[in-house]
């Protein structure tokens, strides 16, 4: 990820603006003129210590407060796992753990829990180190809710969770390995310690002698959801030397604990008991979604498919049912964060069980072997794959990665009526693993239910005889942005539901005799839908798409930033509607 320039501070103030209390717009100003004024010429971080110096005064002083506003300002984000893990973070603060710019700290820190990152931001904050400005641009695309270098971490984490530990066992060996008595201590979640990843981490710390590693463990019990059991301390003392178990809701508690265990020799774990209440946080007094994501309607839908169908069903998910609207409509089973274990539950079931994996666009990557394993040996499969990740995640990575494995098709519907014929399609190609992109946005529908081809393509708006000159492509969910950009400029447009499309003969030769194709896709342009098109059916198709990664932002930031908003569409498709002469490069975004 770029480190954030002024200008997304700027425009992210644009949408905090009405969120701030008047002493904090006051303050940001102040602070966005020096940041105006010295730009980011010695680095981020070096660059908002002296803004905080320069605008003395601190407009809150405990860090639990700075914490809920930070959330109330971005309206969203994981407040309470944030605040559960609060005195662990001042506690690291005391204890001289945090990485600071002046000299290596007592420790190295590696935190697994990435997602608390505001956490010490909150805590900087309070100990005069940042100022308000970035602060008030939590999720907007100016200051990143996951841990970072760019934002003063040692490690960046990105994708998934687990990856702390293996930092952290990675760390531990290389400083034994060069006779460093140097510590790591690793920040981890009890949600966390179900990842796959982790149970080899603790495994190899102990098989290998890393004598150097001090695991502290916030334990509430809960993932998104309550974990079937409370933390396994009996398998901890099975591994670490010594294990402690604390109130993690008392920062002295918890400093005097992790400053004893820093001194003694061996492995350690530290057990925190918290508190932690509902999963995501909303702005109080926010105005209610008028429609859910697609996401959560999976189940709603699973629902109708089973009653439908008459067959059994078994649904797997690692700690996202909500995501998929699972309670009240299906029977399911929380498998905490074992995304990969939620694949091996498929693998010896009835043959002709309907079996669903609802899992994220990241989660199944790190199950891509199971997968692969289910692929050749599963029938009656489907993949939920929720949101949808530029150039990773999502439909791409299912179709990069999966695609090249035999029987694997991967959709994104956009309507009901879609997802229904994907299903259909599963129930009369059983041994074909179907992996549904599900995005988690709300959007209006499409005007055509698109249920009619789903491998091959649906008209939204059909050509005419005559028309030559350009026409749109679009795949999944970027049809619903086309769609609403396109509303009134009647440029032709076919939807594909299939991320490798087997266009009808037909279609195909209508799409030859356009002058130019634009394909728009909201996930990796590279090798994906509008490069399937030019090169299996050679059309003068021009690519739009996310060529990059997607940003750590809300979604309409996300638009906007990879020229997927409606308004860019609809510039775009003008151009096209206008001036319709062939070109062949990738559009950039």
């Amino acid at each position: 990820m770029a480190p954030p320039q002024p200008a997304d501070f700027e425009r992210a103030l644009d949408t905090a603006a009405p969120h701030l209390t008047p002493a904090e717009h006051q303050a940001v100003q102040a602070e966005l003129a020096l940041l105006r004024e010295h730009g980011l010429r010695d680095g981020l971080l070096p660059t908002m210590r002296r803004i905080a110096d320069e605008v003395p005064g601190r407009l809150y002083r405990d860090s639990a407060e700075v914490l809920l506003r930070m959330h109330e300002i971005a309206g969203s984000g994981n407040h309470q796992s944030c605040l559960s893990s609060l005195p662990t973070v001042r506690a690291c603060f005391d204890l001289d753990l945090v990485p600071r710019a002046d000299g290596p700290a007592r420790a190295d820190l590696v935190v697994g829990r990435g997602h608390i990152a505001p956490s010490f931001y909150a805590e900087w904050y309070v100990r005069g180190h940042l100022p308000f400005l970035p602060l008030a641009t939590l999720h907007q695309g100016a200051m990143t809710g996951v841990v970072n270098k760019e934002w003063g971490f040692a490690n960046t984490m990105r994708y998934s969770l687990g990856v702390g530990m293996a930092q952290a066992v990675s760390r531990a060996w290389e400083l034994k390995r060069r006779g460093e008595r140097r510590k790591v201590v690793c920040l981890a979640g009890d949600g966390e310690m179900h990842e796959g990843v982790t149970f080899e981490c603790v495994r190899f710390s102990d098989e290998a002698g890393l004598d150097n590693l001090v695991v502290v463990i916030d334990a509430n019990d809960k993932g998104i959801e309550p974990l079937l059991k409370p933390l396994n301390r009996d398998y901890l003392r099975s591994y670490f030397r010594t294990v402690v178990e604390v109130d993690g809701g008392d920062t002295e508690v918890v400093r005097a604990a992790l400053d004893e265990l820093l001194e003694l020799p061996g492995p350690a774990a530290l057990v925190c008991g918290t508190r932690k209440e509902g999963h995501s946080f909303r702005r109080p007094g926010g105005a209610t979604a008028a429609k859910p994501t697609f996401a959560s309607t999976g189940g709603r839908q699973l629902a109708r498919l089973a009653e439908r169908s008459g067959r059994p069903t078994a649904v797997f998910t690692a700690d996202l049912a909500a995501r998929f609207g699972l309670p009240g409509q299906v029977e399911y089973q929380n498998v905490g964060l074992a995304e990969t274990l939620g694949v091996g539950l498929t693998l010896a079931l009835d043959p002709e069980h309907l079996k669903v994996v609802a899992t994220d666009a990241m989660y199944y990557m790190d199950s891509l072997s199971m997968l692969t394993e289910a692929s050749t040996s599963v029938r009656n499969l489907m993949v939920l794959a929720g949101r949808n990740w530029g150039a990773w995640g999502g439909a791409a990575n299912a179709f990069n990665l999966l695609g090249l494995v035999a029987n694997t098709r991967v959709y994104e519907p956009v309507t009901p009526g879609e997802f229904e014929a994907c299903a259909d399609r599963l129930e009369r190609e059983p041994e074909t693993v179907h992996v549904l992109s599900m995005v988690d946005a709300r959007f209006d529908e499409p005007p055509v239910d698109c249920r009619d081809d789903i491998d091959g393509g649906v008209w939204i708006t059909p050509p005419d005889e005559a028309d030559e000159g350009a026409a749109v492509v679009t795949f999944g969910y970027a049809t619903t942005l086309v769609a609403q950009a396109n509303a009134d400029l009647g440029l032709p447009h076919l939807h594909c539901a299939a991320l490798n499309p087997m266009l009808p003969g037909g279609t195909a030769r209508r799409l030859a005799r356009f002058r130019n194709v634009l394909s728009v896709e909201y996930n990796g342009a590279h090798g994906g839908f509008g490069e399937w098109l030019r090169n299996r059916y050679l059309l003068p198709v021009t690519v739009h798409g996310v060529e990059g990664d997607i940003d750590n932002c809300v979604h309409d930031i996300q638009l906007r930033r990879h020229g997927m908003g409606p308004e860019q569409l609809r510039e775009l498709l003008t151009s096209f509607h206008t001036s319709p002469e062939a070109r062949y490069a990738i559009a950039r975004t």
